[in-house]
């Protein structure tokens, strides 16, 4: 295959056709979403409107109180995975955890009993992680971050009847918040800063937030189970439990903003040896008069190399973190393993979902299938097999195009093992 060739060969975008029906439809309603709300304003979308809509209702198949309970008592959990926080102050771990008794020694295991101490004494429980902890939330996070082109990171937050976990604050990550079981009242004001950078946490501008949560809320509301709520980032919001024990869910939505280019531009800017260069000697750059003709000198030269930078070095500088940032589907190892073992010209392959991968050239006659965490060097005249097998729907091993039948099992067997394709049925 060509270089031109190989340049268009990367995936998945934004959309993957494994991933249906859309998971953007458990979390709002609203045909306008998109235009009207997403990082604009906050939406709030009852029960009633999802039904109206034909999208599935409620969020206890996600978590429910039961599902709560056995993370908390039967699954192993440990610090970080739980967090308790208290008149807003986060429980140290050391009061809820400790050994997991004979074979399972590892101190930091959540401990049910004092769990259950802490919540009964209105501490909020904060179940963080969630999408690399339980099935049905991984699935909905995988899904909504392929949709969105963002990372999704979920927490669970379940406070006793009458308590607030957390004071207002803001985040600076957009949400989606899901009520799964009881009643919360949630109180929204607008940002003190707008649109705030993951290095500007509400801390830094408290004494504001304060007085702003001090005054009447932009909107003031009571979620109740199969309620959802999307706040932008920067929206002030506290939530406090009515009536009764109350469960939601909580996906931050970890998207990239302009500042991430300019990030990775500057990063890239390292590379011009004129914005290398050291001052010259005895300059103070904190006295603007000296500074002046220095500075002059530095815009003209990024002004310069911003006139030349490309979108495709951009691309390469974010692709590591972006890559990392969002995981594929899970698979079984030993599934996968067997799979390989048992592999016939008649099997079935397919993508893994959600699986970030670009194929270019490498070496002469070799070419490269890079991964979020490792690359793979490979004849190049396996290249179109691995476009066919990565790039559209299951495909059976026969199939694979430009390889006789012993090297179409020697790649199939191979990116199975690889967890890049996983086992597939016919399309």
């Amino acid at each position: 295959m060509s270089e031109v060739d190989l340049a268009e060969l990367a995936g998945p975008g934004r959309q993957d056709g494994h991933l249906a029906p859309a998971a953007l439809d458990r979390c709002v309603a609203a045909a306008d979403f998109a235009d009207a709300y997403w990082g604009r304003a906050p939406l709030l979308t009852r029960a009633a409107e999802f039904a109206a809509a034909g999208r599935p209702t409620g969020f206890a198949d996600l978590l429910s109180p039961d599902d709560v309970d056995e993370l908390l008592s039967r699954r192993g959990l440990r610090t970080p995975f739980l967090r308790v926080v208290q008149d807003g102050a986060i429980v140290p771990p050391a009061r809820y955890t400790g050994s997991g008794g004979s074979g399972a020694e590892i101190a930091d295991q959540v401990r049910d009993e004092r769990v259950l101490e802490l919540f009964a004494g209105g501490a909020t429980l904060v179940l963080q992680g969630l999408h690399r902890l339980w099935p049905p939330v991984q699935d909905i996070a995988g899904r909504l971050g392929t949709e969105l082109g963002c990372p999704v990171q979920v927490n669970a937050y379940v406070t006793p009847a009458g308590q607030r976990g957390f004071a207002t604050h803001y985040d600076t990550h957009d949400v989606f918040v899901l009520h799964v079981s009881g009643r919360k009242r949630w109180r929204i004001h607008p940002p003190v800063l707008p649109d705030p950078l993951e290095r500007e946490p509400w801390g830094g501008v408290s004494e504001e937030v304060a007085a702003t949560a001090d005054g009447p809320p932009a909107l003031a509301v009571v979620l109740a189970p199969g309620d959802a709520l999307y706040l932008p980032r920067g929206w002030l919001h506290s939530a406090e439990a009515l009536g009764g024990q109350a469960v939601h869910l909580t996906l931050g939505l970890r998207r990239p903003t302009r500042y991430t280019l300019v990030r990775a531009m500057l990063s890239l800017a390292a590379q011009d040896g004129r914005l290398r260069a050291g001052l010259p000697l005895g300059v103070d750059p904190s006295d603007p008069v000296q500074l002046r003709p220095h500075l002059t000198e530095t815009l003209a030269a990024l002004r310069d190399w911003l006139s030349i930078v490309d979108s495709q070095s951009v691309a390469e500088q974010l692709r590591p973190a972006e890559w990392a940032g969002r995981r594929p589907v899970p698979i079984g190892p030993l599934g996968q393993a067997a799979a390989a073992d048992a592999l016939h010209a008649d099997a079935v392959v397919a993508a893994r979902p959600g699986l970030r991968w670009r194929l270019c050239p490498g070496q002469p006659d070799r070419v490269v299938l890079a991964l979020p965490d490792r690359t793979l060097d490979l004849p190049a005249y396996c290249g179109p097999a691995v476009h066919i097998a990565l790039g559209g729907g299951p495909v059976r091993v026969a199939d694979l195009p430009g390889l006789d039948a012993d090297d179409q099992l020697v790649l199939a067997r191979r990116l199975l093992r690889e967890a890049v394709v996983v086992p597939g049925v016919p399309g």
